[in-house]
């Protein structure tokens, strides 16, 4: 078993790299893919770990991305919908394309989260800084949404309420998620770009999270009837890979995800989107419901397609 969607503290995770293979170790995962979003700092302190736990790491990265083929409506208008994308077999080299769109995406994030605070902070949220959230992760470079979403409930319990699963989801309802009152846009970085600036190096790209990304509707009829564009779009736009097996899906929503990835000509991937106590309900390897099981072959499929 497998899990192809992990983050540590060099993102948004509350794990060490360290703490991450161990875990990874003890449930029995084969092998692991730690992709922090935007970067690929944590690879050598992760590589080290999974080296001594026995576990097969596979080199990721999680990038917030623009797609124009397939735009969103928002308040009656049509635009570029942000996306995240899941990469593979990631070239490491400092001086590579891939690497320079990353430090182009923590760049673009830095100055996202300095126009949210700003936002915050202008909507009654006055005591969320950034150097708040820089002591809180311990690294400037990490700050994330869930850091946001924390600081928000530390600091301002009075606008958005007490701790606990249904104040957390409710920040990034109301605040911080694409139609929130508080939502910044990350990226103008192009899906189209990113695959371009890997184009050779043997990275294998996959969509993340895909209903979360494409779909305002979940049911089952809704996913039948879009998702099968959808694939084809990026099928065409070079993507090998679909999250099938979305670790926060139901069993039966993620058997008709592989289904139609299987008859795209796709591969369905699967993690967890693991994220440690900033999502205490989702489990390493086993996902929100507890029952996801990503096999070894999927890992294979994608090696074969490098």
């Amino acid at each position: 078993m497998i899990d192809l969607h992990t983050h540590s503290t060099f993102s948004d995770g509350s794990d060490t790299p360290i703490t991450l293979a161990k875990k990874a170790r003890d449930l029995g995962l084969s092998a692991i893919a730690l992709t922090d979003h935007d970067t690929t700092l944590s690879h050598d302190a992760m590589a080290k770990a999974c080296a001594e736990f026995g576990i097969e790491l596979v080199d990721g990265v999680e990038v917030s991305l623009l797609d124009s083929a397939i735009p969103k409506i928002r308040h009656g208008q049509s635009g570029p919908r942000n996306v995240h994308v899941l990469a593979y077999f990631v070239p490491l080299d400092p001086g590579h394309p891939v690497q320079e769109k990353l430090r182009i995406l923590r760049n673009d994030r830095d100055q996202r989260n300095q126009r949210l605070v700003s936002v915050l902070q202008e909507r009654g949220f006055e005591d969320v800084t950034l150097t708040y959230l820089a002591e809180m992760t311990g690294n400037v470079d990490s700050i994330g949404r869930p850091h946001f979403a924390r600081a928000m409930m530390e600091l301002h319990p009075e606008i958005v309420g007490r701790g606990g699963d249904d104040t957390w989801n409710r920040i990034f309802t109301d605040w911080l998620g694409a139609d929130g009152k508080a939502y910044v846009s990350k990226t103008n970085m192009k899906i189209e770009d990113f695959v371009q600036a890997a184009h050779g190096s043997g990275t294998v790209f996959s969509i993340a999270h895909p209903l979360i990304n494409y779909l305002d509707d979940l049911s089952h009829a809704s996913i039948e009837t879009t998702m099968p564009g959808v694939m084809g779009s990026l099928r065409e736009r070079g993507f090998h890979g679909i999250e099938a097996h979305y670790g926060s899906t139901n069993a039966a929503t993620r058997a008709l995800m592989v289904k139609l990835t299987r008859d795209a000509g796709m591969i369905p991937t699967g993690g967890s989107d693991y994220h440690g106590s900033y999502k205490p309900d989702v489990q390493l390897g086993f996902g929100r419901s507890g029952d996801l099981r990503v096999t070894d072959e999927i890992l294979d499929e994608l090696k074969a397609v490098r």
